[in-house]
């Protein structure tokens, strides 16, 4: 059985565009190959029934719903727990927001009340001043809406401290708390603690498998046994019901057992990029920001333009800004290709 996980060609391709690029392991072709499935939609698929188990114990929670998106996770959330014209607060470049193309008043009918941050962590006081009561005129707020990591901000960390404040604040006025923990695992590896003491601040949490945690595809929805009972309605609605998913499911155990340990390494060598393309002509890193596994990088030049030659040099990346680039660590990324664009900024730099 051909267990390379690279396509042929990019094998020498540093791929910094996301954490979404990764290519299953060795081990997860395996385990796709010897994963018992049933039919997920029927609940008799035996590996999701693994993985869903697997996924609430270890964010503190009753139950887990496997979804095939990040974004669907997040739209079944705010689809369960919300009515059309309920408010929800949310943070101004929120991925639910920004990347999720309007979803949240298309399918879920809510009002995003947006508020501004410092680094995506939200004002806790700022927060309680915009919780509204539901009256003849206004929407009540029914839901606190928190990223964590934030992506637009660069893979930074909401500090434990907002998100005690942020739970305190819904239980004082009966709201909900979602958090999209799309990348909650870097944010526990980094500071040192449990995912569960991060998701005990949220009554139901996202996350993905599919970026740093390497799987190819899939994302977690966890909440109370009641909420993933409701949910699981929401992601039928959604055509999200699958049936032997347990070929997928296999990947999502893999990672949530053996590939969670080793974000680490990722954010070491963020932070190693980061500190050498700071250096540079150019070139200017925000080393604040670098928390995890993503360096934001400011350009002098039109971010498009270096985008270009560092892909004529085998290094891909994307721009998010007009003068800005994101690079994102990953598991498919090692020290010999950091080394790899650092030698091609450096020529992007002198040729500029």
């Amino acid at each position: 059985m051909k267990t390379d996980p690279f396509t042929p060609g990019l094998r020498d391709v540093v791929d910094l565009r996301s954490d979404t690029v990764t290519r299953p392991t060795p081990e997860m072709y395996e385990a796709m190959l010897a994963a018992p499935v049933g039919d997920d939609v029927l609940g008799d698929d035996p590996t999701v029934l693994e993985l869903e188990k697997l996924a609430a114990r270890m964010l503190g929670k009753e139950a887990a719903l496997f979804a095939p998106s990040g974004t669907m996770a997040n739209q079944v959330a705010l689809a369960t727990h919300c009515a059309p014209g309920d408010a929800i607060l949310i943070e101004e470049e929120a991925h639910i927001l920004y990347y999720e193309v309007g979803a949240s008043g298309v399918i879920a009918g809510v009002v995003s009340w947006t508020l501004p941050s410092q680094r995506g962590a939200m004002d806790p006081e700022n927060v309680e001043r915009h919780i509204l009561k539901r009256n003849l005129h206004t929407p009540g707020t029914k839901l606190i809406c928190i990223e964590n990591t934030h992506n637009r901000a660069g893979g930074t960390i909401i500090p434990q401290a907002s998100m005690v404040a942020y739970r305190e604040i819904a239980q004082r006025h009966g709201v909900l708390v979602h958090l999209d923990g799309a990348r909650i695992f870097n944010a526990a590896v980094a500071q040192g603690i449990s995912v569960e003491q991060i998701a005990r601040n949220a009554d139901s949490v996202s996350f993905c498998l599919s970026k740093g945690l390497g799987s190819p595809v899939g994302s977690m929805l966890c909440g109370s046994a009641e909420f993933i009972d409701r949910a699981r309605i929401w992601r039928k609605r959604f055509g999200g019901g699958m049936r032997q998913s347990g070929i997928l499911a296999a990947c999502g155990i893999v990672s949530l057992t053996k590939m969670v340990d080793r974000l680490a390494d990722d954010h070491a060598r963020a932070k190693r990029l980061g500190e050498s393309l700071g250096k540079l002509q150019g070139l200017s890193v925000a080393m604040e920001t670098v928390q995890t596994n993503m360096v934001l990088v400011d350009t002098e030049q039109a971010a498009e333009g270096v985008v270009s030659a560092l892909g004529k040099l085998g290094v891909w990346c994307l721009p998010v800004g007009a003068r800005q680039i994101r690079l994102v660590l990953h598991a498919d990324v090692d020290d010999a290709k950091v080394d790899r664009a650092i030698k091609a900024f450096q020529a992007v730099s002198r040729s500029a």
